[in-house]
């Protein structure tokens, strides 16, 4: 003997039914019912950290206490390897336990786009060259007189107020016999460095 389900109860069924698979199916949804992100909305959300020599920084702020708040946005322009006998005739004395170096000078433009004045000299910390063998170094500060580079003179500090900006050459010295891969803008510890990666 067979029993047959009474329409209004087949129908009440199929409704269930698909009510349960809208409510399952949807692609954003995870198994507890939370929403998640689309790869889309993601990507999108995610902040760009690799730029074009000649590109911007995002606009960042200096936490320096003397102008802590000001605005501005650092461009690396160019990027060149020196040789060794720039690394003779800088006027540095190397130790003779020390790697054989050689220097790599990067042009950078500062611009300040807010706050209070800012020296052109604060920006020299955060300012780092990547090699191709992933050795990463700052740039190069001299505590007794200065080093002289060709091209590259020691830039004047100058205090810069919104709208203007200031050309920076500075030498970074690397092991001989590697190349700069990128400059990288560090950003903390929490946050990825920017990089603009140099084209060999």
């Amino acid at each position: 003997m067979h029993l047959r389900t009474p329409r209004t109860a087949l129908a009440a069924t199929v409704a269930a039914l698909a009510l349960a698979l809208t409510a399952c199916g949807n692609g954003g949804d995870s198994a507890d019912g939370k929403a998640r992100p689309s790869e889309g909305r993601s990507e999108s959300a995610k902040a760009r950290t690799s730029f074009r020599l000649g590109e911007p920084s995002p606009i960042k702020e200096s936490t320096a206490e003397k102008d802590k708040g000001t605005k501005y946005t650092l461009t690396p322009t160019k990027v060149e390897t020196g040789t060794k006998a720039d690394m003779a005739n800088s006027g540095l004395k190397r130790d003779k336990d020390d790697e054989p170096q050689v220097p790599v000078y990067v042009w950078t433009t500062l611009r300040h786009v807010g706050g209070k004045p800012m020296a052109s000299g604060d920006m020299d910390d955060d300012l780092i060259v990547r090699t191709d063998k992933g050795k990463r170094t700052r740039a190069l500060i001299v505590l007794l007189g200065e080093a002289k580079w060709p091209d590259c003179p020691t830039p004047e500090n100058k205090t810069l107020r919104p709208g203007q900006s200031q050309k920076i050459c500075k030498a970074f010295l690397i092991p001989e016999g590697q190349k700069a891969s990128a400059v990288e803008l560090f950003q903390g510890f929490s946050k990825e460095p920017l990089e603009w990666p140099v084209s060999s």
